[in-house]
């Protein structure tokens, strides 16, 4: 508070030592001021000039676009590519559940003469036999089919989880890049303000220089130019951490450097609640996911009470006997059959029973969860089309011409530091606002297409 009155006090001193001096004095004042202020174009243009050239010959950075980013995302996100394998996964199941049983083969020696017994008609032994036989499991219960239909479902429901984490990493890289692109119209303007602080600094070094102002001025103007300079570094650390986020979700390497290319501009678009809700209900693959697997928890049923039928083992055998007495060939048939006095599987049929009632109602509460989050995201949307449509129709315009006349009164000495000052802090805070309106509305058109699982804002 004292800062200010100082310098509102110094401004009317200078005014009213303006009026006390001589004629001859204020025509040498305003042609100082003349020449500062061509002197201040020339570097001006000096600058622009000169970062038109080193844009030119900058090393170049590969340049992404918002789109390219969500391709790369797609294609190297190091876990979406891990959850990608769970289809791989899914169809080594598939190919399990297609196998059917192997058939058992036995090979049997028996009444062999090894311990030199010698057998013979007196001690009758033997005979020797050889036998091979081969057994068969019949499965029950179309076992089989279950099994194909399970691991069916298993891979529609991993499937479904993928685009589901496609879908929030979509999310995820859209909003950062709506975060790098905020960060790089902050730093944009924090240039622009500490280039209009430099030239300020020019022009009061000329003016003091030529007599026309105290040094303090000069003094104030330097203080404000090294606080934007902070601003500027402030900006531009901030725009490395968005990059670096970004960076990550699209599958770079840290020390893969690139520029990406975008605005911030957006049109509000108008949409409907019951749409976007009839939208998200029919398209959001999380929802898909659960409608799936309550469909897996019935085959999954089927399937273990089809456990709890006994298969059946069939076989046959080839038998030869060598006896002292002569040789013959003999050949037999078996069938085994489990009896299910103890274990008719009641354990997995009641945890499938219970798996199934748990689906239902995790796909009720995620229903009702999803129409919360569509009609959150779509209040977000409307206050942020609102408060951005507000902000261009009634502060945009105002605060440029406020910057621009006053810049141009005090670089002419007809307005005070702290006038200049204010009106480049007011319109730095507009434009601050605008692109954080911006940022918000794109942000929260990025948030209603992934609660509706579509691109319905585009």
């Amino acid at each position: 508070m004292v800062m200010t009155r100082k310098v509102v006090n110094d401004g009317m001193s200078n005014s009213t030592v303006s009026n006390a001096l001589p004629i001859s004095s204020q025509i040498v004042r305003l042609v100082c001021c003349a020449l500062a202020l061509i002197a201040i174009a020339q570097p001006a243009s000096a600058q622009k000039t000169l970062s038109v050239a080193d844009a030119a010959v900058a090393s170049p950075r590969p340049v992404v676009t918002p789109d390219n980013a969500v391709e790369e995302a797609i294609n190297d996100n190091l876990s979406l590519l891990a959850e990608q394998l769970n289809l791989t996964i899914a169809d080594a199941e598939m190919i399990t559940a297609r196998l059917r049983p192997n058939p058992v083969f036995s090979f049997s020696a028996d009444h062999l003469d090894l311990l030199g017994s010698g057998f013979n008609q007196i001690n009758g032994g033997g005979p020797a036999e050889y036998a091979w036989r081969v057994d068969v499991p019949i499965e029950r219960g179309h076992k089989r089919e279950l099994r194909i239909e399970h691991a069916r479902l298993s891979r529609a429901v991993a499937e479904a989880q993928l685009l589901d984490t496609v879908r929030k990493l979509m999310l995820d890289v859209k909003q950062s890049i709506v975060d790098v692109l905020l960060a790089k119209a902050r730093l944009n303007l924090a240039r622009d303000n500490l280039v209009a602080l430099q030239q300020v600094v020019s022009l009061n070094k000329l003016r003091v220089d030529a007599g026309a102002v105290a040094p303090l001025e000069l003094t104030r103007s330097r203080v404000a130019m090294l606080q934007y300079d902070s601003n500027l570094k402030r900006a531009d650390l901030e725009l490395a951490t968005a990059k670096t986020r970004l960076q990550s979700l699209i599958g770079r390497k840290p020390d893969d450097a690139f520029d990406l290319v975008g605005t911030l501009d957006s049109h509000p678009a108008s949409v409907e609640l019951s749409d976007l809700e009839a939208s998200a209900l029919a398209s959001r693959p999380d929802l898909q996911a659960l409608d799936r697997t309550q469909a897996l928890t019935q085959i999954d049923l089927k399937r273990q009470v089809a456990q709890g039928k006994v298969d059946y083992l069939v076989g046959t055998e080839y038998r030869r006997d060598q006896g002292i007495n002569g040789k013959y060939n003999s050949l037999g048939f078996f069938l085994s059959v489990p009896l299910p006095f103890f274990n008719r599987n009641q354990g997995e049929i009641a945890r499938v029973t219970a798996e199934q009632e748990k689906t239902l109602r995790q796909l009720r509460a995620s229903r009702a969860d999803v129409l919360a989050e569509v009609k959150r995201g779509y209040q977000e949307l409307e206050n942020s089309a609102e408060l951005l449509k507000n902000i261009e129709r009634e502060l945009l315009r105002p605060a440029e011409q406020a910057r621009e006349t006053v810049s141009y009164t005090y670089k002419a000495g007809a307005a005070t530091l702290m006038d200049f000052l204010d009106a480049q802090r007011a319109y730095n805070e507009t434009m601050q606002s605008y692109y954080e309106a911006q940022a918000a509305y794109r942000k929260a058109a990025n948030q209603i297409n992934a609660v509706t699982g579509k691109e319905v804002i585009r």
